[in-house]
Order: C-alpha cells, then structure tokens, then sequence
C-alpha cells in the first residue's frame, strides 16, 4: 500500500476574476482519483488548491504527509484546465520541483499534461498520465511499487534512456461509469467551502457530474481527455449520490459540471422521475445544447427535476458564424429554448464568444441584439481561444505568436490575428456588460414600483450602478468604435475556413 498525495494547481487566489465572484468548487475530478486509489488499496490524502494562498501552502503538505508519490492530478471537469492558463501552469512547475526535492515520485496528470508532456517531464515529473488517468493513475503505482518497466501501461509518457518522452499506447476512456465509487467527498474541508458560500451568497452549493466527455463537433472545442467520446452514468446512479450529498452535506444548491448534462433522449426525463420517487429536490445549474433542450419534454423534465438555471452555449447571434463555428445549432433555437426554459420558470443564462475569424461588427450587432431580445439572466463573455487538438487551432497556427495561453480567466488577449485588435475585445466586454447589467437594473426597479414592498436596501445600489452604467455607456461605445478604426497588426486570412 502507497502512501499518496494527489493535489492540483488550480488556486482560485490566481484568478482574480473567478476570486472576486468567488464561488469555489473542489476539484471534483481529484476526488474521483482519490476515490479510485482507496479502492485499489493505497492510502491517499488531499491537497486542495482551490482557497489556498499558493504553492507555499503544498510545500506544508509535503511535510505534514510525508508521501512516497506526489500526484498533480488536475480537474478535468473544470473547463478552465483546459485553457492552460499559465499562472496556473507555472504553480504546477513549482509544486513538481518542491515534490522532488522532498524526494516524492511525481505523477502528472491533467489537458495541459496531456497536451504537452514534455513540458512537465522537463521539469522534473516522473510520469505523466495522458488522457483520462483515473485508472491509468493506480496501474502506474503498482508499476513503481513493483519496479517493473513502464512501457506495459497504457496511457502515459516518461522519460527515455535517452532523455526524451516515450509514450505508451493510448487507454480506453472508461465507460461504466455506474462502477465507479462517489469522489472521496471525506477529505474535502466542508466547513470551509460552506462558510465561505454562505457568507458570499446565503447558501450553499456543491457539485456533481453525470456524463464525461460530448460527441459535438464545435472545431473550437478542445477534447484532450477524452476525445469525441462520452460515457454516461444511468439517472439512479446520480439520483443515488444526490441522495447520498443530501444525506451527509445538505447542500442547498449542485452544479452538474458536465459539458452538457442530458445527451441522451429521454434521460432528463428519467432522472425527474427518478427524483420525484426518492421526494428529492435540490436547485441545480447545469450547461446544456439549445437544440437538445427543444427535444421531447426536456425543459418541463428539467423543471421537474430542481433546475434553477441553465446555462447555454449560445456564443453569437448570428448564423454565419454559429455555422462557421460548426456548432449544429439556429439562433432561432436559442429564442425558442430561452422562451420555454422561462416558460416553465427556469432561468438561462448565456455563453457567448466574440473574435472568431470571419466576425464583423454586424455580426457582432447581431449578437447584442439577440442579448437585447432576451435578456438573459446571467452572461459569460469570452473571445475564441486556440486550444490544441482543434480545427480552429490548425487553421490558426501560423497566426500563433510564442504566446499560446491567458494568464488568467480575465485575460482576453488574441491570441491570434482576429478581426480586431484585443484592446477592442477588452471593450467590447466592457460595453456589452454595461448595458446588459444596466437593462437589467432597469426591468427590476419597473418591477420594483409595481410591488414596492418588495424594495429593499440593495435595489437602491442597483439603482445608482444602473444611472451609472447609462451614464457611462455612450462613451465605452464612442472609444469601441475609435478602437475598431485602429489599423490591426493585419490579419493574414481574415476569413478562416475550417471546411
């Protein structure tokens, strides 16, 4: 039995963005690992990274635990491990020299590892698990445990006789999800997560996941994991853990971290039902397709089952550039799933994407108008970001400079020659939120001097935060438009086929 330390290098305190909102998850793919390791016999304890002050704080592990493997495994259910971002990517280097010089062997796994694992083998990693390694992770310590050559487990990379990666032959992704044990929500500190929620927003939340991977071809969509595959638990299977978090937790809220929670038909539908048979209710968020929600009874199943809010990828209001994402959905599917989600008292909330190539400022229009028409609860905004192993990545190599990751989730560089400059995407963000958090400032207070009792001290801030955001909104436009006059650092192919 192997004494283990799994940690990874996502810290919320690198990310001021996602700090400042401060709504913090354990890394619920470690959890799965850890989980997965105490079945086969090794005894694991946890670093989380995620309210940590930085790296400093794993060095105080390595001492407290003392473990023969020091295992950076990163959560694959958290998009922004995706990304790579470098802050992120630069903490993880850290943690793999302060592992080796308290004498750990040192596993990596994670999209970034799986991406570019010499990178991390050139930092001192002894292995590095490629794709999913939730069982790659187990066989790689019996391995070690047993000084028998590497070369016979599948899914890994390390380092040559002559210096250089060898990688092994790929690995399955696993499909019987059912089999697998509930994440090691023991080693969590609860007490901290649920203070830090309840003193933020009034409650508290934690989160789940019933698919791994999506079937989607979206070419800018990076699928380092588990490729085109996905694999589904069965309804009673989540409806057990949800059973099993109420029990232990009482959470007031989940999220499903899935890159899309309900694929298959009929499935939202069966795990409604499967609720109301266990007179279990607990408000979710989940991320879900337009078109898929328009199937069946998919929405009033949704309602059923506790959704609170649905968030979707609507990324832009125009066709042209849905299509030329290859995303396999209608604007007029966003209108119809927005209106019957609200129908049946759920909230949406959007995704949206602007600088993809071939995008103009009418297409750009015609995405605030879409905003503008709907109103959705929340917003995300984000430009396109070349993530490895897609089409859009491919056809924007050239374009590439040695910079290839944000910092952090607030970046919003180009990171390749788009229709515009970045500096006019860092504005247009601040445009679109003004006058989106100013409309909507404006329908609460008109619903506010139709019921006043309902008024209470913090409408008042909205109220000066929405004089304030039409104030202010006329000259953010004027300086977008100045910025979109500028000269680019010209784009080489402004339109970018990705057929």
């Amino acid at each position: 039995m192997a004494h283990v330390l799994l940690g990874q290098s996502y810290y919320l305190r690198f990310d001021p963005k996602l700090w400042e909102a401060m709504q913090p998850y354990p890394p619920l793919g470690t959890l799965y690992a850890a989980a997965i390791l105490r079945a086969r016999g090794h005894d694991v304890a946890l670093f989380d990274a995620m309210l940590t002050e930085g790296p400093a704080e794993w060095a105080s592990a390595l001492a407290r635990h003392t473990p023969r493997y020091a295992v950076l495994f990163e959560d694959n259910f958290n998009y922004l491990s995706k990304m790579s971002l470098l802050r992120m990517r630069q903490a993880a280097f850290e943690m793999i020299r302060m592992a080796r010089a308290a004498g750990c062997r040192v596993i990596a796994a994670g999209a970034d590892m799986t991406d570019h694992p010499e990178l991390y083998l050139a930092e001192g990693a002894h292995v590095v698990l490629i794709g999913e390694g939730d069982e790659t992770l187990p066989d790689v310590i019996d391995a070690l445990e047993r000084d028998v050559p590497l070369n016979d487990v599948r899914g890994i990379a390390y380092p040559g006789a002559d210096g250089q990666p060898v990688r092994t032959l790929p690995r399955p992704v696993i499909t019987a999800l059912d089999a697998l044990p509930f994440p090691a929500w023991d080693l969590v500190d609860h007490t901290r997560y649920r203070a830090v929620w309840q003193e933020r927003h009034g409650y508290t939340s934690m989160n789940m996941v019933t698919t791994r991977g999506c079937p989607f071809h979206c070419n800018w969509c990076a699928k380092p994991i588990w490729g085109q595959r996905y694999s589904v638990r069965s309804a009673q299977n989540v409806v057990e853990e949800m059973a099993w978090l109420q029990q232990h937790f009482q959470p007031d809220h989940l999220w499903f971290m899935d890159d899309i929670m309900g694929i298959q038909d009929r499935w939202i539908e069966q795990f409604a039902d499967a609720l109301e048979e266990r007179g279990l209710r607990i408000p979710f968020k989940s991320l879900n397709r337009v078109d898929l929600l328009l199937r069946g009874r998919t929405i009033p199943a949704l309602a059923r089952a506790g959704a609170r809010i649905v968030w979707v990828g609507a990324e832009s209001g125009s066709q042209k550039i849905l299509d030329a994402m290859e995303k396999g959905t209608r604007v007029e599917q966003i209108y119809d799933a927005t209106r019957q989600l609200r129908a049946h008292g759920v909230q949406v909330a959007f995704f949206l994407q602007f600088g993809y190539p071939g995008e103009t400022r009418e297409d750009i229009a015609l995405t605030l108008q879409m905003v503008r028409d709907l109103m959705p609860d929340d917003i995300g905004i984000s430009v396109s970001y070349p993530l490895p192993g897609t089409r859009f990545h491919d056809a924007v190599r050239h374009e590439l400079g040695e910079r290839a990751n944000w910092i952090d989730s607030q970046d919003m560089a180009m990171l390749y020659r788009g229709p515009f400059r970045t500096e006019f995407y860092r504005q247009l963000h601040t445009v679109v939120h003004k006058e989106y958090r100013a409309r909507r400032a404006a329908a609460e207070l008109r619903r506010l001097l139709r019921h006043p009792v309902a008024l209470r001290p913090r409408h008042l801030r909205q109220t000066a935060a929405a004089v304030y955001h039409w104030a202010t909104l006329s000259s953010a436009r004027a300086e977008l438009d100045a910025l979109a006059a500028l000269p680019h650092e010209p784009t080489r192919v402004p339109n970018v086929s990705l057929s």
